[in-house]
């Protein structure tokens, strides 16, 4: 049996290679996310133990809010000058030195923009002098309050040199500087993970990047000789008291790669969230050929139980066949996940600013990852044909090969079951009553939903088939290639439901962007009462900001009715955790945002009191007359009397605290600003005047209301281009499931094909012919995916209706947009089939058994 069934692999190559492919692609997903963050994680590892490198122990102060993980980087509280001496003066400390290091400095170009970052910080720091670790390349030491130095990496994005004017923005509005010096670090670097770094004299890095004299981010211990640094760590912890964080050099750089590796491990899941549903669409495809394989092997298959093969012994031969497809399938697709892996990564290093990569490693991960899947994938799809085969009686050696069709009955109700079950895990996970399994719940719904419609499908194939099909039956070839796509509505609804599952996903994903748009912009258009608004877009983890004097002269010119600034931070009310804003005129509530008092007083606001969003108010159990303690980033905790509440909205915040509150947010400026005009007053009038007024805050500029939604919206759409691109690899290998299909099939009806070509059936027919099999088959793919899509986004839709969701918009130019290439793929798909059935020998056909 064994030697029977490597014949039967090698003379079946070509067919199981393109099956192969699927779990190639897949596998290449799997391996090449574990080997991307593997290596990224390797290359943050080192980053950081550079960064600290000459570290022995460092002091800093516990930060006034602790951020979670996805919260952004928490504020550190101050440390003192006396801190300092108070460090230097314990047993063992051979050098400390007080480091200013904030996030936050960004240098404007040559070009008169601001160089950006998307991840690494823009450090804004005191220069501390040259080490082993950091040497100046060019210039000198800055020695005067309007003097800086940068490092190379910084220089070089910014088009500057030495002796060069450049303006950098800080805490406070635009400073001019003299750039005298360039520096770079050890081993020809010239940055440490991408970062862009400004360095001041002491006091104006203090009072730029801190916002107050005499105080530092951290202090930087050096030990004395014999002394270790756990004993030193211990030691000046011991001398400061619990308001302090004290580690040493190594935990420094541990804590920090950990929390960029948990960003990794998100990351990691989303692609093998996508792998997952290439080797869905890969499932598909192999059950279909290895079904195809069978059905033609049928009087084979029986020869060999009338010779005396046990059911037992052909299940092993198709599931040894399935073995050794997913044997080099894994092999195949690890080799490519590396390379993929190793792109990926180095395409990373390039957007984050000239990451150091370290070498390229295979994590075990990977390797296991790439077996397992490919194995396991291969097996399971190939389980179902295998006890196909073995049900084989040896009578039918003695029968013409056929396929008959089976009733469908039973796969039906299975379909319905399986989606019955769908549904309810979906509506369970909707509705948020799945507890801490909301995620997983509505995964496994829509896993769930797949699966049922795919077996539905056979009921609905051949009529849907023969409507689709009705559009090209104007001639032979057409007729004929409708009747061929719908004579086995099993084998089409394998092939069709490949193809659903990406175009579904895609689908659903565009339906709920689409929504979430739509309801954003309706909502913007109906509740701001903004004629201009100022802001930038964010590309790194600093929202843009500007001069708070711009809103002041904004309001003088004429025309202008109102102006609003909005500061916004990270703090803890009555302990939780909660985000503030401050408006730098509250009036702008009821006039601008169109907010609704529930309670109290919400038009003006004194330097003791704050607002409250009736959803935040009840979530808290506060009311007018309540008193609220509010940490901010920095500064001491104050306590606030609530003078009142507005009726809670997406457009607004959820606490609102007075405009001197904003002084200890962490970024001491306003992030947007709002301006209504007067009756009459001309936009076009107004915007190129508040323009000039922005002249030194390259960040932001100002645009209509139309163009502010449009600006806020266009993220999702980068979302969305995101996710088609990563689903298009689906896309793909239900291509190559139609081929497959297709080229099985042309095989099949050797004999048939050659009996038409005999009776005048000319080779551009036949191409023709399966040409239409392939567009009926991959339009009707592309429609239930359309179908089950929207099914599914409505579904998400509604159910986030109370997250602010409220218009369902369905795409129907995409849904067009995807028709239309589900034709086109069905043209490109028949290529190669049509060809090998357009070059069939007609004799050799005819005698074909």
């Amino acid at each position: 049996m064994f030697r029977a069934t490597w014949k039967s692999l090698l003379a079946r190559k070509v067919r199981l290679i393109l099956s192969g492919l699927a779990v190639v692609l897949g596998v290449m997903f799997v391996s090449g996310a574990f080997v991307l963050t593997d290596t990224l994680g390797r290359s943050f590892d080192q980053v950081f133990a550079d960064a600290y490198e000459g570290v022995d122990v460092n002091v800093s102060a516990k930060p006034k809010v602790a951020l979670g993980e996805m919260e952004g980087e928490p504020v550190s509280a101050p440390v003192p000058a006396a801190t300092l001496e108070r460090v230097r003066a314990v047993g063992g400390v051979a050098e400390a030195t007080g480091v200013v290091a904030a996030d936050g400095a960004r240098l404007i170009g040559g070009n008169g923009k601001v160089v950006t970052s998307f991840g690494p910080p823009q450090l804004g720091e005191n220069w501390v002098g040259e080490s082993d670790l950091v040497t100046l390349r060019e210039g000198r030491e800055p020695r005067a309050d309007d003097e800086i130095v940068v490092n190379a990496a910084l220089a070089q994005a910014a088009g500057v040199k030495v002796g060069d004017r450049v303006g950098v923005l800080t805490r406070e509005p635009k400073k001019e500087f003299t750039l005298v010096g360039i520096f770079g670090y050890s081993g020809g670097r010239d940055s440490i993970g991408g970062a862009n770094e400004v360095a001041f004299t002491t006091p104006v890095a203090q009072r730029l990047m801190l916002g107050e004299p005499d105080v530092f981010t951290n202090i930087s211990v050096k030990a004395a000789d014999g002394v270790g640094d756990e004993r030193l760590r211990d030691d000046i912890a011991a001398a400061l008291g619990d308001g302090y964080e004290v580690k040493t050099g190594q935990q420094m750089s541990a804590d920090a790669a950990a929390g960029l590796k948990e960003g990794l491990s998100f990351f990691n899941k989303v692609l093998l969230g996508f792998a997952a549903v290439a080797l869905l669409v890969g499932t598909f495809l192999i059950l279909n050929t290895f079904s195809i394989i069978v059905a033609q092997r049928t009087r084979e298959l029986a020869l060999m139980r009338a010779i005396g093969a046990s059911g037992r012994q052909i299940i092993g031969s198709v599931v040894l066949e399935a073995v050794a497809v997913g044997l080099i399938a894994s092999v195949l697709g690890l080799a490519a996940g590396i390379g993929v892996g190793a792109l990926l990564a180095y395409l990373f290093g390039k957007l984050a600013g000239g990451l150091s990569l370290a070498g390229l490693g295979v994590p075990a991960a990977a390797v296991i990852g790439a077996f397992g899947v490919g194995l396991v994938i291969t097996v399971i799809a190939a389980l179902l044909p295998a006890l196909r085969a073995s049900r084989i009686p040896p009578i039918a050696a003695m029968q013409d090969v056929a396929t008959p069709d089976r009733p469908l009955t039973k796969v039906t109700v299975g379909g319905t079951i399986v989606t019955a079950i769908g549904a309810g895990l979906l509506f369970l996970g909707l509705s948020g009553n799945a507890d801490d399994n909301t995620l997983s719940t509505i995964l496994g719904g829509v896993l769930f939903a797949f699966i049922g419609v795919a077996l539905l499908t056979p009921l609905i194939s051949r009529p849907v088939v023969s409507l689709l099909g009705a559009v090209f039956a104007w001639s032979v070839p057409g007729k004929l290639g409708r009747l061929n796509s719908g004579r086995n509505p099993r084998r089409t609804a394998i092939t069709a439901a490949a193809l659903m599952v990406g175009i579904a996903l895609v689908t659903g994903v565009t339906v709920i962007l689409d929504s979430a748009k739509g309801s954003i912009s309706a909502l913007a258009e109906d509740r701001i009462k903004a004629e201009l608004v100022i802001s930038g877009a964010q590309s790194g983890p600093r929202p843009p900001s500007f001069d708070p004097a711009v809103l002041e002269k904004a309001a003088a010119i004429p025309g202008v009715q109102l102006v609003d600034g909005e500061y916004g931070d990270m703090a803890e009310v009555n302990g939780q955790r909660t985000w503030v804003a401050v408006s730098s005129n509250v009036a702008a509530l009821e006039r601008i945002f169109s907010a609704k008092a529930t309670a109290g007083d919400i038009s003006r606001l004194g330097p003791d009191q704050m607002l409250f969003s009736s959803d935040a108010a009840k979530s808290r159990d506060v009311s007018v007359g309540s008193r609220v303690t509010v940490q901010l980033s920095r500064g001491e905790a104050r306590t606030y009397t609530v003078s009142g509440i507005y009726e809670s909205s997406e457009l607004t915040n959820p606490v609102v605290l007075p405009p001197q509150a904003a002084r200890d947010f962490a970024i001491p400026q306003p992030i947007q600003g709002f301006l209504q005009l007067a009756p009459g007053a001309n936009v076009d009038d107004v915007r190129p005047q508040v323009e000039t007024l922005l002249a030194d805050s390259p960040e932001v500029s100002v645009a209509d209301r139309a163009a502010f939604i449009k600006q806020q919206t266009s993220q999702l759409d980068g979302l969305l281009q995101m996710i088609q691109i990563l689903l298009a690899l689906a896309i793909v290998i239900a291509v190559l499931g139609i081929i497959n299909t297709l080229a099985l099939s042309v095989l099949e009806r050797t004999r048939e094909l050659g009996l038409l070509r005999a009776i005048g059936l000319r080779r551009a027919q036949t191409m023709r012919m399966i040409t239409v099999e392939a567009v009926v088959i991959s339009v009707f793919g592309a429609l239930l995916g359309v179908a089950v899509g929207t099914g599914l986004g409505a579904a998400v839709v509604e159910a986030l209706k109370d997250e602010g969701i409220t218009d369902l918009v369905l795409p129907w130019g995409q849904m067009g947009l995807f028709l239309g290439l589900a034709a086109i793929i069905g043209v490109v798909a028949a290529v190669l089939p049509a060809i090998r059935a357009a070059r069939i020998n007609v004799l050799g056909a005819i005698a074909h058994d």
